[in-house]
């Protein structure tokens, strides 16, 4: 493991002084449910620890580097640090390959769960990093990884949510403001997902679902931009 753990590093560009911070960033619980031995706890305190230290460090760049409003500096900060953008720098550094999960979840091929999943341990990883070296090794990391997408966001004007983005195209184009309506829901009250359609007047555009009303409505408008070409 320990030579997979440095192939991980280098992926990263970072290397550990503590290559056990490392290796207990990649534990998911459900690793934990089939080794009750395994002498590292799961992934979550550092997770929790990661997500602080990104709100900080992106905070710290935006406010450093920009002079727009406050408005302005939270989108773009939202943007960056949401789960889907974590999920896919962490994809695209091959993470899930090096994480110790159970059997069950790594055949498990929902990918949404493995989006949440690699969206965890990308914060976890900034959370080792952040108690191997201290903030400022961990404002370079996220810098590096994370904030470097922040111009291509600014350009794509992708910061503004797909809600938001279909709004203003259908008004600009075609003077109509889009609603949305719940077309199914399923699931226990608990763990309820939605189907959405998103209409212009009586005209069903686009569906989307999710396991919240608010996403679900989200996919369903970014679904209609595709369709529109917008």
């Amino acid at each position: 493991m320990k030579k997979q753990l440095n192939l991980l590093e280098n992926k990263l560009d970072f290397k550990f002084k503590d290559i056990s911070l490392l290796r207990n960033a990649l534990v998911h619980r459900s690793y934990l449910n089939e080794h009750k031995d395994f002498v590292f706890d799961q992934n979550e305190r550092l997770e929790f620890l990661g997500d602080a230290v990104l709100e900080l460090a992106v905070t710290d760049y935006l406010y450093r580097n920009y002079t727009e409003a406050e408005g302005i500096l939270t989108n773009w900060r939202s943007s960056l640090v949401n789960g889907d953008r974590l999920a896919s720098i962490a994809e695209a550094l091959g993470v899930y390959d090096f994480m110790y999960l159970s059997k069950g979840e790594s055949q498990d091929g929902n990918k949404k769960a493995r989006q949440y999943i690699l969206a965890n341990a990308f914060e976890a990883i900034v959370g080792a990093v952040y108690l191997d070296q201290g903030y400022k090794a961990a404002a370079k990391f996220i810098d590096s990884n994370l904030v470097v997408h922040l111009e291509k966001i600014i350009a794509d004007r992708s910061y503004i949510d797909a809600k938001s983005m279909f709004q203003e195209k259908a008004q600009e184009k075609m003077s109509l403001t889009p609603h949305y309506r719940v077309l199914e829901e399923s699931g226990p009250d608990h763990n309820k997902r939605f189907v959405i359609g998103v209409y212009l007047e009586k005209e069903l555009i686009a569906t989307g679902d999710g396991y919240s009303k608010q996403e679900a409505q989200t996919n369903a408008a970014g679904q209609a931009l595709k369709k529109k070409k917008w």
